[in-house]
């Protein structure tokens, strides 16, 4: 079930070259950062990716731990990372998107003779 909001333990492991950042209960949701502040947006996006992408493939997700079920070093901090679904999912959704196709060589031509820039149009036909 998909919910707006949901609230999961990050694990900021602080390094001298920057802090690394996991998720106890999500598998494979990692990401790096050089500062607290540039760590909490990025927890915050990969949070947000993989609660995302999982919504995306019908998988469930684990509930979250609590903090004081967290076992941590000594160069580690639990981190409280919340997420509003609804405008990362209208963020990843304008999200462009490139793509290489291939059209028929008399659309190309009447596109050259009215000055059409395929890059520049959008599907209603207006410019961006």
């Amino acid at each position: 079930m998909k919910k707006d909001y949901y609230i999961y333990p990050a694990i900021f492991e602080y390094a001298k070259d920057g802090i690394s950042i996991s998720f106890p209960d999500l598998p494979g949701c990692i990401s790096c950062a050089k500062t607290d502040e540039d760590a909490l947006y990025m927890a915050k996006d990969a949070l947000g990716l993989y609660i995302a992408c999982s919504e995306e493939d019908n998988e469930e997700l684990k509930e979250p731990s609590k903090l004081n079920e967290i076992n941590l070093k000594e160069n580690q901090r639990a981190v409280l990372i919340e997420v509003n679904m609804p405008l990362f999912r209208e963020a990843v959704q304008n999200t462009s998107v490139k793509k290489t196709l291939t059209i028929p060589k008399w659309i190309n031509d009447l596109a050259e003779r009215n000055n059409i820039n395929f890059s520049r149009a959008s599907s209603n036909g207006n410019k961006r």
